[in-house]
């Protein structure tokens, strides 16, 4: 691929990230915060795009001026002299390299979908034991982050849960044994580094559940627990009392469990 290609390339690439990155499509990828990250990212790109274009013009124009006169007798007999002519043996580069723009295009017109039941049920929970658990609000029932009930079930055993009714969000999964869960995926930078926090389901359950659907969830602390069969991790029930389905929101990740 010659200059003015990659730098078509380049220019795409920038572009892309800089869409991405002006629209919610960045979340699919990166944690919010790295937002100024990747819009600066694609700046960059762009204008190294550019002055790679600007230079190559300017050398071809400079080529171009700098051309010597063939000489007569080159030119009476061409096929003495042929490596006077370098670049008439140049091979073109070949037409399939433009096929690097398809999945540049891909992303621009494609949002990749997010992570889903798939991916949790064969990803052991990413729960881990909080430095300590905020006050909680005295609304009832009271709006908590899945990640930060699941560490109040399992590590704080209940305790600043009793007598509150809790509601939760996330997407639904069901293992095997016919088991639902409600799971947000936690991430520290990417979503190929993002893991399942789940938290298991009992009481009033809706009776059809579909994969990857978005429920927001009432109910309150039960002591039932289970492991998770992958990394034998803690998986901590609520006793639901309430259920209804929600649209994904636009940050399908969960960046708090790491804060």
């Amino acid at each position: 691929m010659n200059r003015q290609a990659q730098a078509a390339v380049m220019f795409l690439v920038g572009g892309a990230l800089l869409h991405a990155g002006g629209t919610n499509l960045y979340l699919r990828y990166v944690k919010a915060g790295l937002q100024p990250l990747v819009l600066a990212a694609g700046a960059v790109l762009i204008v190294a795009a550019l002055a790679t274009a600007w230079y190559e013009w300017k050398r071809a124009r400079t080529r171009k001026g700098a051309t010597p006169e063939p000489h007569p007798e080159t030119e009476a007999h061409p096929d003495t002299h042929p490596d006077t002519h370098p670049e008439a043996h140049a091979h073109p580069e070949p037409r399939i390299s433009w096929l690097l723009v398809l999945p540049l295009l891909a992303l621009i017109l494609v949002a990749p979908p997010a992570l889903g039941s798939y991916s949790a049920l064969r990803t052991g929970t990413a729960l881990q034991q909080p430095y300590g658990y905020l006050k909680l609000p005295k609304s009832d029932p009271i709006p908590l982050n899945l990640v930060d009930y699941a560490g109040r079930a399992a590590y704080d055993h209940g305790r600043s849960l009793a007598g509150h009714q809790v509601r939760i969000e996330g997407f639904v999964a069901v293992d095997s044994a016919g088991t639902p869960y409600l799971v947000r995926m936690a991430l520290n930078c990417c979503a190929a580094d993002a893991q399942p926090v789940k938290v298991g389901l009992t009481g009033k359950i809706p009776p059809v559940l579909q994969p990857d659907a978005w429920l927001q969830v009432t109910g309150t602390y039960t002591t039932k627990q289970t492991r998770d069969p992958v990394n034998n991790g803690p998986i901590p029930f609520l006793q639901v009392t309430d259920a209804k389905p929600i649209p994904t929101p636009a940050d399908p990740y969960d960046e708090t469990w790491n804060n």
